[in-house]
């Protein structure tokens, strides 16, 4: 009896055990079923969607930078399609093997490596990186051939940015460059809608024009969506959306002028400013020596960086817009402007000009000492006497003066659409006040006033605002912004759609125009009958200037000028400034060739050739061209050219080291 109910206490125990895990298997396949339900229909949409992503990448598509050309249209920034060689260091599991396996399909240079191991510091791990940027056919199907066993390394189509003409015109167009850790710093500051537009860009605006205008010649990026393999590369494209080349920026610049200007420098330094007088258009912006921007595009070498930036010549200032002078004797049409305005002298008051002037003991030297008797205002600047404006400027005051010069430009931003321009000096007080730590050299001193008469002592000023100040009063005392950029152009669906850049309007500084004539017509004389007249002999136009010689160090008044025994950074500059043509002046200019000496002798000559150019649409001949890069010409020698005879584009030289 007992042994039946032991078996059946075994069988209920069983049965309850079988029970159980009935129940758990039964718990366990449902919770299998629930949870496959929540993953397949439930979150469904997720993992679908990490599914395509895996499968799937979206690749950012580079816009095609704008163009830029000059005003008739010749192309002065372009873009070349270029295939480049580019490794992607975190894809990348033996970064040395991988070079070197490289340097067997594909010719690389020590720069080449210097600039790749340059930008590997720079870059994150995940970015690509170029190693090679213009590959040859030959090299690419080489490349091309062995990709699958090269991890991290890609073929790359680029627009690579090119600058046909070189160093011609480098400042105003400027460069652009790698996207560099600044550059990135600066963008997070922009809004999100900004910085998505720069995925998938490599390069920046960086200075001049390319920086200025980056907005429009950037573009609109695209996207594509592609399907990827297990090694992450690419095997076909699903869909996209495209990029929207950058706007072509039309300048007013003419550079067969700005070329022609730069080989009349030859290898001296200088700036040239020119200006449309009624519009405020800039026809040239000359700085010299020049660069070659295109040594920057991929990233400059050591070498070329060393070379240019450690030049005594200083290729990469901009003295056009950065460079700071003494106007010298250019300065004295604008105080005898102001002697008129302000009423403290008439066009006949004459001053007796002995040669020198006296203030206390102190001796104000004239021209080598020479008297010029009684000189009126015409005379004043026709034969340049330093008397005359010495002794002007003691009667106005230093606060009178910087009153006066200030709403014409001087020591101001012109407001050009240009960047990094710089205020120059434009003395007064409250600026010595301020410049100065110590008390006895905060003062300003009686003497200190006199040398601003001829446009010496503390004034110091950019060519550009010498060229500005001068058509504001060719142009009646009507002053206008300069400006480079005219138009541009953004491709649309039914072709481009041209964008007139607005210009500030024109502010009229209310001058009498009697004031004003008077002065102009002693300009125009310079040309005829002072100290211009050689360079302007037989021009079939009219037009007025002045030269100045301009201290670029302090000569004791009791010392004699002496160019051969000066070093050559020690040497007076030569000036010029000018209109013309002289009835409706059409054209204004400012031009500098540092260390040169007298301005007649340098810096006119270059003034005149610019005038025929635009007025009369003459070449000057090759013969001309190296008399006056040597400083050696006066009016125009040889038979001149049109304009349209001459070869372009010309033979493309290096940049002056």
């Amino acid at each position: 009896m007992t042994e039946y109910q032991d078996a059946d206490t075994r069988i209920a125990r069983f049965r309850w055990r079988a029970r159980v895990a009935l129940a758990g298997v039964l718990c366990a396949f449902g919770l299998i079923a629930l949870r496959s339900w929540y993953l397949q229909i439930h979150e469904h949409e997720r993992y679908a969607a990490q599914a395509q992503s895996n499968r799937t990448a979206v690749r950012p598509i580079a816009a095609p930078r704008g163009r830029i050309v000059d005003r008739n249209g010749v192309v002065l920034a372009e873009n070349l399609p270029v295939y480049a060689l580019e490794i992607v260091p975190a894809r990348t599991p033996d970064l040395e093997t991988t070079l070197e396996r490289l340097s067997k399909l594909v010719a690389l240079s020590p720069r080449d490596l210097q600039r790749f191991r340059r930008l590997l510091g720079e870059s994150k791990r995940f970015d690509s990186i170029p190693l090679k940027t213009r590959l040859s056919e030959d090299e690419m199907a080489r490349v091309a051939a062995r990709l699958w066993s090269l991890p991290g390394v890609e073929i790359q189509a680029r627009q690579m940015r090119r600058y046909p003409l070189g160093p011609t015109a480098a400042h105003v167009l400027g460069y652009i460059g790698r996207i560099s850790q600044r550059d990135r710093e600066a963008m997070e500051d922009w809004p999100e809608e900004k910085v998505a537009n720069y995925r998938g860009s490599t390069h920046i605006g960086k200075l001049g024009v390319e920086y200025a205008q980056e907005e429009r010649l950037h573009g609109r990026t695209g996207f594509e969506r592609v399907e990827i393999s297990a090694a992450g590369r690419a095997v076909r494209r699903l869909d996209v959306t495209p990029p929207r080349a950058g706007e072509t920026v039309r300048l007013s610049i003419d550079v067969r002028l700005q070329h022609l200007i730069e080989r009349l420098y030859g290898e001296r330094r200088g700036a040239l400013v020119a200006l449309d007088t009624q519009t405020g258009e800039v026809l040239a912006l000359v700085s010299m020596p020049t660069f070659d921007p295109n040594l920057f595009v991929d990233g400059i070498d050591i070498d070329n960086w060393r070379a240019l930036n450690e030049s005594i010549d200083r290729p990469l200032l901009n003295r056009a817009l950065r460079g700071t002078y003494p106007p010298g004797s250019t300065y004295k049409p604008f105080m005898a402007l102001a002697a008129l305005e302000l009423g403290i002298r008439t066009p006949q008051t004459t001053v007796y000009d002995p040669g020198y002037w006296m203030l206390g003991n102190h001796r104000f030297r004239s021209h080598g000492e020479h008297a010029l008797g009684a000189v009126d205002l015409r005379r004043s600047i026709i034969l340049s006497s330093n008397v005359y404006y010495y002794t002007l400027a003691h009667e106005m005051g230093v606060q009178a003066i910087h009153d006066f010069m200030a709403p014409l430009g001087f020591g101001q931003l012109t407001g050009i659409d240009l960047p990094g321009e710089a205020r120059g000096i434009l003395p007064s007080p409250a600026w010595k006040r301020a410049v100065f730590a110590k008390p006895e050299q905060q003062r300003w001193l009686v003497g200190e006033t006199i040398s601003l008469g001829i446009g010496q002592g503390y004034n110091s000023f950019t060519m550009l605002q010498l060229a500005t100040a001068m058509a504001t009063l060719a142009n009646g005392g009507v002053r206008r912004t300069p400006h480079v950029v005219l138009e541009t152009w953004a491709p649309g669906p039914h072709g481009s759609v041209t964008s007139t850049r607005v210009q500030p309007p024109a502010r009229a500084l209310d001058f009498q125009p009697a004031h004003v004539q008077a002065v102009l017509d002693a300009m125009e004389a310079v040309t005829t009958e002072g100290t211009s007249a050689r360079v302007f002999a037989g021009a079939p136009y009219r037009s007025g200037g002045k030269t100045g010689t301009a201290q670029a160090v302090t000569i004791g008044q009791r010392d004699q000028y002496d160019p051969r025994r000066l070093a050559e950074f020690q040497r007076d500059h030569s000036l010029y400034v000018a209109f013309a043509p002289a009835e409706s002046p059409r054209v204004a200019l400012a031009v500098i060739v540092e260390n040169a000496g007298f301005g007649a002798a340098h810096a006119a000559p270059i003034a005149r050739r610019v005038f025929d150019y635009l007025l009369l649409g003459q070449y000057p001949s090759e013969e001309d061209i190296a008399a006056t890069q040597k400083g050696q010409s006066a009016a125009p020698i040889g038979t001149p050219r049109r304009i349209e005879d001459i070869p372009w584009p010309p033979p493309i030289q290096g940049a002056a080291p």
